[in-house]
């Protein structure tokens, strides 16, 4: 597979690749050369979340509703 540079120096990786590397729009990627000068290209683990809330983002299961807490709050 080859892919060409722009001006601004971006490559689109190929489909395949990305698919193979479970990569989505917002991904990371690293980049390393081997010991033969190859470029090697990895999945970069992801960012450590920055806030509480966000490591506690989406791990909620089954609760109430937002419109219902929110009532439950105004005494509703």
């Amino acid at each position: 597979m080859t892919a060409t540079v722009t001006r601004k120096g971006q490559v689109t990786i190929p489909k395949p690749m990305r698919d193979r590397l479970g990569l989505s729009p917002g991904s990371s990627v690293g980049f390393r050369l081997d010991g033969e000068g190859h470029v090697v290209m990895s999945k970069a683990p992801a960012a450590a979340p920055s806030s509480v809330f966000e490591r506690l983002r989406g791990r909620l299961a089954g609760g109430p509703a937002t419109d219902e807490v929110m009532a439950l709050t105004r005494g509703e």
